[in-house]
């Protein structure tokens, strides 16, 4: 092939990749060499892999390289956009669903290794004894080493009835353990609820999914009709998130007029204010939400409208921060590209970007060991690699410095979330042993009192 043929076909790769990134979505931009920077940077581009592709000590596939840059492209841009194989989107639309065919656990990438969070109660991993804190070194006798958190969970899911081997390894045990596992059809219930005393109400919202509303209108109706609610307890701690319609529709469940939220973006067409709706089930009765530093996104946004509403009183400890928008536009291939397109705002216009909803009343979380911590010890938004600011870098917003060895410290404090307590039943004994959870009840109970006293 001659230089000038090969030149020829890097500039075709070159195309290819940039429709592949503006076509499949339906957005079409003239990428021509009058805009001078976009032209020289396409050059470099493809002189970097005709580079590569002619001198690398091995063969590589120019069709992975691509792809890898512009992951790389988009990952750069915030934590939360991002290319998605055909596997990884087909992953993100199976989350919002409500249940898949798998073994039921939640895992997570701790330290570089696939370590289990929870198993889901009921589910064959619970049933077979995988514990919480199990690190998987193998699926079907594949190793996990490298291997990304949407693969592994890929490799775990599947049809009911059909067979998987996991290989875990225990604290404790001397050789790694195999687990011979059915697949079985996953329910993922997003709400859960209990009479924490006649009256008094608690409901956990674990997620955010299609169903979510209608569940926790269920659960409010279900704790209700036992006994008339005087107060409830609406607990968001580690809730990521999840789908914004339905963090628009938990809030309105409470609400009867107002803002809910509002998002903002560069465009016209991505700034929308979201408001409650009426003539729906009033419930008046007073609400105690419980955040800590893993409530993220959705949670925040329920949390913040019913704070700046004053419909309820936010206590535990400040939120995660995430409040920006992402959308997921579909590409050619099965591919996906997630990226962020509007920062969400609060009723009373505060940006919850990297800085999070503030409870009325800070109650920390405390565990014997955990006594003297200083906050609850989770990573936030802010201490993520290229993150958001909270308002547009035009915008001037008056911010307290904060020097960036304190930002590493914050990250390097971060521990292991004690998510199985999501995923596990409800238990009245393990409530009562919840200082935050005891604490709202007491605010709750406290209030119906003085209300009757001044009645």
């Amino acid at each position: 092939m001659t230089q000038k043929k090969k030149h020829l076909k890097l500039w075709f790769v070159v195309a290819i990749a940039v429709m592949f990134c503006t076509i499949g979505s339906g957005f079409y931009r003239d990428i021509s060499a009058s805009d001078n920077e976009t032209y020289k940077g396409l050059k470099i581009f493809s002189d970097v892999i005709e580079l590569i592709e002619k001198n690398y000590v091995d063969e590589v596939d120019t069709k992975e390289l691509i792809q890898k840059a512009i992951q790389g492209m988009v990952s750069s841009l915030d934590p939360h956009s991002q290319l998605l194989p055909p596997e990884a989107f087909e992953e993100l639309q199976i989350d919002t669903q409500g249940k898949f065919g798998g073994i039921g656990i939640v895992i997570t990438m701790q330290k570089g290794v696939l370590t289990v969070i929870s198993p889901i109660e009921g589910t064959p991993a619970y049933k077979a004894g995988v514990e919480a804190g199990d690190i998987i070194i193998k699926v079907d006798g594949e190793s996990t080493k490298d291997m990304m958190l949407w693969e592994a969970v890929k490799k775990m899911r599947g049809p009911k009835g059909e067979p998987v081997v996991i290989t875990v390894v225990r604290k404790g045990e001397a050789k790694p353990i195999d687990f011979n596992l059915i697949r079985d059809i996953i329910p993922i219930d997003s709400v859960k609820h209990i009479a924490l005393r006649p009256g008094y109400g608690y409901v956990r919202v674990t997620n955010f999914q299609d169903n979510t509303t209608d569940d926790l209108s269920g659960a409010l109706r279900e704790l209700d009709s036992k006994e008339p609610l005087k107060g409830l307890i609406l607990d968001l701690r580690d809730n990521p998130g999840g789908l914004l319609n339905q963090a628009i529709q938990v809030a309105d469940v409470f609400l009867e007029k107002g803002a809910i939220v509002s998002i903002k973006g560069r465009l016209k067409k991505h700034t929308k204010i979201f408001k409650a709706s009426r003539g729906k089930v009033k419930h008046t009765y007073p609400v105690v939400i419980l955040i800590n530093g893993g409530s993220a996104s959705a949670s925040e946004i329920v949390a913040g409208a019913l704070q700046d509403q004053k419909r309820a009183v936010i206590l535990g400890t400040t939120s995660f921060g995430k409040g920006s928008v992402q959308t997921v536009e579909t590409l050619r291939d099965g591919y996906g590209l997630k990226f962020t397109i509007a920062r969400y705002y609060t009723p009373s216009g505060r940006s919850i970007q990297a800085q999070g909803i503030e409870p009325d009343i800070e109650v920390k979380k405390r565990y014997i060991e955990e006594e003297d911590e200083e906050d609850d010890g989770l990573l936030k938004e802010k201490d993520l690699k290229n993150h958001l600011e909270a308002y547009p870098v035009e915008e001037e917003v008056e911010e307290e410095d904060q020097d960036a060895e304190d930002k590493k410290e914050t990250g390097k404090k971060s521990k292991k979330r004690r998510s199985e307590y999501r995923y596990g039943p409800l238990e009245i004994e393990g409530l009562q042993e919840d200082n935050q959870v005891m604490r709202a009840l007491e605010i709750l109970i406290g209030y119906d009192i003085f209300k009757d006293i001044n009645a």
